[in-house]
């Protein structure tokens, strides 16, 4: 399919976001990412299926609360790879082919040089955070098992996200999905041999997580090797370029230090939650897998977004991009609602899935009963940061998210516990964040006009 106005053609498996229903375009272009957090959530619950019944109930707290540590390190890094998308999408939009090109191969030389920062980062720091956490000592040894592991080949997990946003800003959102497939299938079965078989318990999960994760690194590599066109990568053509390079940290840095420092605050909440020691650990994790499933069209959306909004302002298309905007944000605001309602009812089935105490049982559905009617706010917040990613203007979520989801947040938590020390009141934590978050990105788009100030970028 060949664009009007000499714009570039697309790879057969991409969607023009440029022509057509808005509609259909964000949802055939959210459509695979909705299906990849599928598959990956089903892993994520396959494997706590599996630590949870060949492991015992320290090495499923262990894996359990780990999400947040490794996002702490990944996430700077995922995130600037997010504002290297934009910047793709921006020139790809524009029909700049020297520019995608440069973008392209900045992007991956940056996703090689994360690699190896991240994995002396993670190694370095994981004991001094574990200690910072205050991880119970009947679950420390086995959370320094699975971290070291992990952070030993997260180089591989750095390297599949920062290739599948380059494939996903140039709109081929198909193919990560193909390969997150094999990926997770891998990931299941390697989980199950590793843990259930050969009884390595959570090093078991670690390795199985590396292993997939450098498969699918090797496809897209495949992929992005032999694509005919312009875009193809060439190792040849991995030079710095300055320019390029302060374009790229321009625009992600600010998602990635935002990403970076929830992590922070979010550790500190975890540090809260251990407190009340392995049940509540237990109870949070069985929440957060199912959370997951919860809020992946949003997530989905709010992913989508960017690329959507990025190469519409690059084609000059304002008046689309800002209609793409609006979609998106009431699809996210009103799916998750709906799913926030629902979970209320069935939390107590749900979380039986992945714990069997009474007392796991009963800090889940706390949780789950005091943030599930909220999910609307938490969505509001995703997909406004996504459309002002989108056009250029990632200061302003990180700003907000920092002050909120990690200034409010701790200061909140730290301090009531003091007063009332009660489970209850940690999960109060996230609606009240959600909610201001949500008030000041709302203004934010009311209030800016984000199309000409991204135009005054290019």
């Amino acid at each position: 399919m060949t664009l009007k106005k000499g714009r570039l053609s697309f790879v057969a498996s991409s969607v023009n976001l440029l022509e057509g229903s808005i509609v259909k375009s964000l949802l055939i272009f959210a459509f695979p990412m909705f299906i990849g957090q599928l598959l990956q959530q089903f892993y994520n619950m396959a494997d706590a299926w599996v630590i949870g019944q060949f492991a015992d109930d320290t090495a499923f707290a262990a894996v359990s609360s780990a999400g947040n540590i490794i996002f702490l390190i990944v996430g700077l890094f995922n995130g600037i790879s997010i504002g290297g998308g934009v910047i793709i999408s921006k020139y790809y939009g524009a029909g700049d082919r020297e520019n995608v090109v440069k973008a392209i191969h900045t992007n991956f030389l940056f996703a090689l040089i994360s690699s190896v920062a991240a994995t002396a980062i993670g190694l370095i720091l994981i004991p001094h955070i574990l200690g910072w956490m205050n991880t119970p000592e009947t679950v420390l040894p086995q959370s320094m098992s699975y971290f070291s592991i992990y952070f030993g080949g997260v180089s591989t997990v750095i390297l599949y996200n920062i290739c599948m946003s380059i494939m996903r800003s140039l709109g081929d959102s198909a193919r990560p999905l193909l390969y997150l497939i094999i990926s997770t299938l891998t990931n299941i079965v390697l989980d199950a041999l590793f843990v259930a078989v050969f009884d390595w318990g959570v090093a078991g999960a670690a390795i199985a997580t590396v292993i997939s994760q450098g498969l699918s690194v090797v496809l897209c590599l495949i992929r992005m090797l032999r694509i005919d066109d312009y875009t193809r990568l060439d190792f040849r053509k991995l030079k710095f370029d300055g320019r390029m390079m302060g374009e790229v940290i321009k625009q992600g840095l600010p998602t990635g230090i935002q990403n970076a420092v929830i992590s922070i605050g979010n550790i500190s909440v975890q540090t809260n939650i251990n407190f009340f020691k392995e049940y509540a650990m237990a109870g949070m994790g069985a929440y957060s897998k199912i959370e997951g499933f919860v809020f992946m069209p949003i997530m989905s959306m709010s992913m989508s977004l960017p690329t959507f909004v990025s190469q519409n302002l690059g084609a000059g298309n304002h008046k689309r991009a800002k209609k793409g905007a609006v979609f998106g944000m009431l699809f996210g605001i009103v799916t998750a609602e709906l799913l926030g309602v629902l979970l209320y009812f069935v939390a107590p089935s749900l979380l039986k899935i992945f714990v069997d105490s009474e007392l796991s049982l009963s800090y889940g559905i706390t949780h789950v009963h005091i943030t599930a009617l909220f999910y609307c706010l938490l969505a509001l917040s995703h997909c406004a940061a996504g459309v002002l990613r989108g056009c250029g203007k990632s200061f302003i979520p990180m700003i907000t998210m920092l002050m909120f989801w990690c200034g409010v947040r701790v200061v909140y938590v730290n301090s009531i516990l003091h007063y009332i020390p009660k489970f209850e009141m940690i999960s109060w934590a996230y609606p009240i964040t959600w909610t201001l978050s949500s008030i000041v990105l709302t203004v934010c788009l009311l209030t800016v006009n984000w199309e000409r100030a991204f135009e005054k970028k290019q």
